[in-house]
């Protein structure tokens, strides 16, 4: 990875853990805790791709299974987030633009629900079965709806910072690049940059026919008004 996505990436991931262990989980909600780590890794594996995805994946959960108060085996929140970075990473479009939201809302609700699955799997495979104890199906709901309302606010700014320390074209600033990225307006469909291309074609086109009219004139030597 480049030196300025590790830099990136690892601010927004310490950012993220800082505050779902110090605020998101003393909200006490019924069911899972909302994930924002999960929610950063997603918008990071969706502009770096597959391979970028897994290892930012793999670096956070690591991080979340060291930091304090863990009661797990380390490594274990690792494997889920590799494996989540890997899979959101697939779907990266091939010209960097998102034409709708329905398809970043349908990969945070899969990631939600992976996420809990097989973070309880590999629980029961080490003898942990604090799952059952809780109920799986008001996790796997309650994580999907949680994630869910906070993608909105979560996954488009994560994918603008993370377009942005790369200078990629779509995250300039200008009003035609806002309104035509996916990642500041989720919900955008990307015409006003194609319009304006367009006219500025036609106005080229205008000035080289009014160029040429002038020169033909010249040459045959008639006066024009």
């Amino acid at each position: 990875m480049r030196v300025n996505r590790i830099l990136l990436s690892s601010a927004l991931v310490v950012v993220a853990l800082v505050i779902q262990v110090s605020v998101l989980a003393r909200l006490h909600l019924p069911g899972a805790v909302p994930d924002l780590l999960l929610l950063t890794v997603l918008g990071l594996a969706m502009v770096y791709g597959h391979v970028g995805g897994a290892l930012v994946g793999f670096g956070a959960g690591l991080l979340a299974d060291l930091a304090p108060p863990a009661d797990h085996a380390a490594g274990r929140y690792a494997l889920v987030l590799c494996v989540i970075g890997y899979g959101a990473g697939l779907i990266k479009p091939e010209n960097g633009r998102l034409r709708s939201a329905t398809g970043p809302m349908a990969v945070v609700v899969a990631a939600a629900v992976g996420s809990t699955l097989l973070y309880a799997g590999v629980g029961a495979l080490v003898g942990d079965t604090a799952a059952r104890h809780v109920g799986l199906t008001g996790l796997l709901f309650s994580a999907a709806l949680y994630d869910l309302l906070l993608a909105p606010f979560v996954v488009p700014g994560v994918m603008w910072l993370a377009r942005r320390s790369d200078n990629d074209p779509l995250a300039e600033t200008s009003p035609a690049a806002k309104a035509g990225d996916i990642s500041s307006g989720w919900l955008s469909s990307g015409t006003g940059l194609r319009i304006g291309s367009q006219r500025g074609g036609l106005g080229s086109l205008k000035a080289k026919a009014r160029t040429r009219s002038t020169r033909v004139g010249r040459i045959k030597g008639v006066k024009r008004l």
